[in-house]
């Protein structure tokens, strides 16, 4: 018949820390950890850029964006411009030739509207704050594709986060489009002030399409209009 022993759990420990002590004297030898190379995942660098909180930070972390097709095709990252500290942001829906070139917003000729735009109603570029839907130009300036717009627009939201405007003017059908998740025409869009993440938001022409068709300038104006009365009445409201 087999005895069995029980032994205390002390007692086996000091056996061991005993037998050990008689082959390599008072040393204690620990088994490193197998060092393991960091590997940044997707989800971490997106949460490295998500945490910024200054559009330098921002631009720093995400302009070398390789997420969608247009990564490949671009020459410059085109993140926007303008104050920081923004009460207005001009919306387009993505970079030109002009921009794509020199890495900054509304610089070719619908661009040089647009300043003439912005100044008609009070404004100058350096207090208001410029970008599009899009960083990157779309090749031969097609239109943006859905899933382009998906992929960029987080950008976007985190540039609207860290400025905080009182006041946003889409510029074009895509741009009002993709933000409002809407399909309506642009002349329905027109016609009232929208919300997007409790912000005021309007909608006008874009610049590029008032240089191909001139007859558009006249309702745009009456949108501007529309644009700095609301501008002027929530300020006044919030003395």
């Amino acid at each position: 018949m087999t005895k069995y022993i029980k032994h205390n759990p002390i007692e086996q420990a000091e056996s061991i820390l005993n037998h050990q002590k008689n082959l390599v004297g008072n040393l204690m030898f620990v088994e490193k950890p197998e060092e393991k190379e960091i590997v940044k995942t997707e989800t971490q660098i997106i949460e490295e850029w998500e945490s910024t909180s200054t559009l330098q930070e921002l631009n720093s972390q995400i302009c070398e964006c390789q997420k969608c097709r247009l990564g490949a095709t671009r020459n410059k990252f085109v993140f926007g411009s303008g104050n920081p500290k923004a009460e207005v942001m001009f919306i387009g829906e993505a970079p030109g030739a002009d921009e794509d070139e020199q890495g900054l917003p509304f610089i070719g000729r619908a661009g040089q509207l647009l300043t003439k735009i912005i100044e008609s109603i009070n404004f100058t570029r350096e207090e208001v704050f410029i970008c599009n839907i899009l960083k990157c130009r779309p090749p031969k300036n097609r239109d943006p594709l859905p899933d382009e717009m998906q992929t960029c627009e987080p950008y976007l939201q985190k540039q609207i986060d860290i400025i905080k405007p009182k006041l946003i003017m889409c510029l074009g059908r895509i741009s009002a489009q993709s933000l409002l998740r809407s399909n309506e025409t642009l002349t329905t869009l027109r016609e009232k002030t929208h919300i997007y993440n409790g912000i005021n938001l309007m909608v006008t022409y874009h610049p590029a399409a008032l240089l191909r068709n001139p007859h558009w300038k006249r309702p745009t104006w009456e949108d501007l209009k529309k644009f700095r009365a609301l501008y002027d009445k929530m300020k006044s409201e919030s003395r």
